[in-house]
């Protein structure tokens, strides 16, 4: 009976601390739309914001265009297995996980079962919720080296979003991890358009910028 009234104390205090978590993020949310010059190249230099990332052709009009990066003490092969986990209801996205995680906590391990990743695997962001759901397909990529998803919100249409990684060793055994999300928003159908017109505008920076430190932490071994 003592055992069950603690494992008891201990959700709520999980589900406490879940929630304080996320509020700690809404002035982040808030104030976003604010500084959005700074936070879509938040850590990248001119040159990676410049440069090349796979599927730059796939979404040509794109009114959501972020490259982002970090410097992380670790090598590609420690880094890559953090970032092919990732997913909904997989290891999560190491950020804040009421929100992007159903309230289940983000993995500090590297799962075996979420490693040998394959082109077609599905990458979902989230519950499906009101018909409205985010699902990214693993389009190509190269172990240790750089990963393509693809977000194609219709069989019938081209993608309208892509999100891309690239891991580039450098010296002391350190990585360079840039990330470039891309986004049409297709006001052809306003619904999913004013969504991910919020997501965007709003919550991804304080989501991948968490995301990125969180897989610093993890591939340094200081989770």
């Amino acid at each position: 009976m003592i055992d069950g009234g603690g494992k008891i104390v201990s959700e709520r205090r999980e589900k406490v601390a879940l929630l304080l978590d996320t509020i700690s993020a809404v002035p982040i949310w808030a104030g976003t739309p604010l500084v959005r010059p700074w936070h879509m190249c938040w850590g990248a230099t001119k040159a990676e914001v410049s440069a090349a990332m796979p599927g730059d052709a796939v979404v040509r009009r794109a009114q959501f265009n972020a490259t982002r990066a970090i410097t992380i003490g670790a090598p590609p092969e420690q880094v890559w297995p953090w970032i092919a986990q990732l997913g909904y209801r997989r290891a999560g996205f190491y950020t804040y996980d009421l929100v992007d995680n159903a309230g289940e906590r983000s993995a500090d391990r590297i799962i075996g079962g979420y490693q040998h990743i394959e082109v077609g695997d599905l990458i979902p962001m989230f519950h499906e919720s009101h018909g409205l759901s985010i699902v990214y397909r693993v389009d190509s990529f190269g172990i240790n080296e750089w990963m393509l998803w693809v977000h194609q919100p219709h069989e019938d249409e081209p993608s309208d979003s892509t999100w891309s990684w690239r891991l580039t060793p450098l010296d002391t055994g350190r990585t360079r991890l840039v990330t470039r999300m891309k986004q049409d928003y297709r006001w052809q159908d306003p619904r999913l358009a004013l969504f991910n017109l919020v997501l965007m505008e709003f919550g991804d920076f304080a989501m991948e910028r968490r995301m990125l430190n969180g897989i610093k932490v993890r591939a340094e071994g200081r989770a």
